[in-house]
């Protein structure tokens, strides 16, 4: 199995006509994604190299079956689109435009919580994987292989890394979450461990965070009360200097909150595996799935 994304994923992707829409949709396609039909205001009757372009969501969701979408627009645009992609009854949308306003941000998460009918993943995210079976986003999928490893992560680039590594020790994924590294995430660690401790085929979870927010914390206790499956971790920031964002918009140490060290203690606490490196942390879960292996 995976988790948000498999064969069964029809994507509608909005921005679909812009540069980098068209790039991402293409590639996604070419992995095998069902990629079934794109929104691009103004542009309805238009087709990107066979895939039909509608000018709303609804007309998309009506004509092709649209089940997930992925968000391409430009930030003053995003929110809307997203709003949109719920009302017209998307079940999953992905978020990949960076720079939204916090306040939009903000009125997305409680509109999608209010509603409780759909998921956002995102925004500011690098999208999810599911090797083998469908990719949504911008991940390099040439770097997986399917596997029994779930990774979730708030950075896209260290994703790739932990990936790699496990790839090159013989480890495969079931599926990888970048959940982005905004202030206001429209999904976080927690949900996703929860959905990784319900996945059958999931046997060790690896979690990526960094500086900033109580993400990790609130996932170290998550941990503790609802995963039984083995978890380890990585903070990415630990030399990072107080005050100052680094990468994500989220990722601000305030005082002695929000630091790397503090994050690894309370996950520590909570009897998970912290390494201090990328590779370090690819390493320690292939060492613990290879332990698995060999006493079953």
């Amino acid at each position: 199995m995976s988790i948000l994304v498999d064969v069964g994923t029809r994507l509608c992707v909005s921005g679909i006509t812009g540069r980098e829409g068209t790039f991402h949709t293409l590639r996604n396609r070419a992995y095998g994604t069902q990629v079934v039909s794109g929104v691009t205001p103004g542009k309805g009757g238009q087709d990107v190299e066979g895939i039909p372009v509608f000018n709303t969501f609804h007309e998309a969701v009506a004509a092709t079956g649209a089940n997930t979408a992925m968000i391409f627009v430009p930030p003053r645009f995003a929110a809307d689109s997203i709003l949109e992609a719920e009302d017209a009854g998307i079940e999953l949308t992905v978020a990949i435009t960076e720079g939204i306003p916090a306040h939009d941000e903000l009125l997305v998460y409680n509109t999608i919580a209010k509603n409780g009918r759909s998921r956002l993943v995102g925004p500011n995210c690098p999208g999810i994987l599911s090797p083998g079976k469908a990719n949504v986003g911008i991940i390099p999928a040439a770097f997986f292989k399917e596997g029994k490893v779930g990774v979730v992560s708030r950075s896209g680039t260290l994703t790739y890394q932990i990936g790699n590594v496990l790839a090159q020790k013989g480890f495969g994924n079931s599926t990888i979450v970048g959940i982005g590294g905004d202030p206001v995430p429209g999904t976080d660690f927690a949900d996703v461990l929860e959905l990784f401790e319900a996945d059958p085929e999931t046997e060790l979870i690896v979690m990526c965070g960094e500086i900033g927010g109580d993400a990790e914390e609130r996932a170290a206790q998550f941990i503790a009360e609802q995963v039984s499956k083995p978890v380890v971790a990585y903070i990415a920031g630990f030399t990072a200097p107080p005050g100052k964002t680094m990468g994500h918009a989220g990722a601000i140490v305030s005082g002695s909150r929000g630091t790397a060290a503090a994050k690894a203690e309370a996950l520590e606490a909570k009897r998970v595996r912290v390494a201090r490196t990328p590779t370090g942390v690819a390493e320690l879960a292939a060492s613990l799935l290879g332990a698995a292996i060999t006493s079953s």
